[in-house]
């Protein structure tokens, strides 16, 4: 209606202004394509282009958008912690990785994914990080369990096992599990291979040959470690001090140690079911974290478990900052982390 009012003078000014509207938008693509990777910086500002840090009398909380995991960098002194911002069937490609300090306030916002979704594809290396789940640091690499797919029904989901160098956070080559349609936790043994948890079917419904410990070799072979009972909805997984393999299960309170060749050697109990994220000490002494019930056991060995901390919302796959002796308790559906001292 409107078109029709106007004058052929105004018609092909306003084909003008497309064009070089479009013409803009070309070249910026263009120009984007040979952007080369980087990360983002502490919280500051670049001033007559010099980087110049916040003031150290400020304090800034925040940057944490529905994380599921954490791992502390005993190098950097900071906590990571992926964000997974909005889901695949949303955006995808919309996630990023935080540095925390450890008494809560912010260090670096988006150390990676500082750049939007459409940027990170025309980065050298391209960016792709999905719905980070679980994290973990080995030999210098930072590691989450992804995925990628899942942005309709019609969209199968694949998991992925990103990495990134961890002093540059520069991705390095993905693992993909075709055979997995997403994974939860993840674990690295000193000889580099992975261990990972396919929680699978969740419910009194649900199919046990979903539920899966999947081992990738150093060489990147994967196979199934453990199928079916006596992991229940397997969540949180650790190595412990013997090189032993320690899965949480979610769908009942046991916490099983298995040996590298998958048998079961223990099996202990936490206080609450619902299972998420494990952290084991040098003495042996386990804790977990229930993401339905909000508590942290503790299990000394030898000894029965006790609650140490209770009632935390969404209480997600724990990490330990070892320099401050304290867990850090990520709070998935408050978008923000907790803090338990420990003894």
């Amino acid at each position: 209606m409107m078109i029709k009012k106007m004058n052929h003078g105004k018609i092909l000014y306003s084909l003008v202004i497309l064009t070089l509207t479009v013409g803009l938008f070309a070249n910026s693509v263009s120009a984007q394509e040979s952007e080369p990777y980087s990360v983002g910086n502490p919280l500051g500002l670049t001033s007559n282009g010099e980087f110049q840090p916040i003031s150290p009398n400020v304090s800034v909380y925040g940057a944490i958008q529905s994380a599921e995991s954490c791992i502390y960098d005993a190098e950097r002194e900071r906590i990571i912690v992926p964000s997974m911002g909005d889901r695949q069937n949303v955006q995808v490609n919309n996630a990023w990785v935080s540095l925390i300090n450890s008494d809560g306030s912010v260090h670096t916002p988006k150390w990676i994914g500082v750049q939007n979704s459409g940027q990170r594809s025309n980065l050298s290396p391209p960016l792709v990080l999905n719905d980070p789940l679980g994290s973990e640091i080995a030999d210098g690499v930072l590691y989450f369990a992804d995925r990628d797919g899942g942005t309709s029904l019609d969209d199968p989901s694949i998991a992925v096992i990103r990495r990134f160098d961890l002093e540059t956070g520069i991705p390095l080559e993905d693992i993909r599990i075709e055979e997995s349609p997403w994974i939860n936790d993840i674990t690295v043994a000193e000889d580099g291979t992975i261990y990972t948890t396919q929680s699978g079917d969740i419910g009194p419904d649900g199919d046990p040959q979903s539920w899966k410990v999947w081992k990738i070799s150093p060489e990147g072979s994967n196979s199934e470690f453990i199928v079916g009972d006596p992991i229940n909805v397997p969540n949180g997984i650790a190595i412990d001090t013997d090189g032993n393999i320690v899965v949480v299960n979610f769908g009942n309170p046991d916490v099983l140690t298995f040996s590298p060749d998958g048998d079961l050697l223990k099996t202990e109990q936490a206080v609450q079911a619902g299972g998420d994220g494990i952290e084991i000490m040098k003495d042996g002494t386990k804790y977990i974290s229930s993401v339905r019930q909000g508590g942290v056991s503790r299990i000394r060995p030898g000894e029965s478990a006790e609650l140490i901390a209770e009632n935390i919302p969404s209480a997600a796959s724990i990490c330990y900052d070892s320099d401050n002796n304290q867990l850090v308790v990520p709070m998935t559906s408050q978008s923000t982390l907790g803090f338990v001292p420990l003894d």
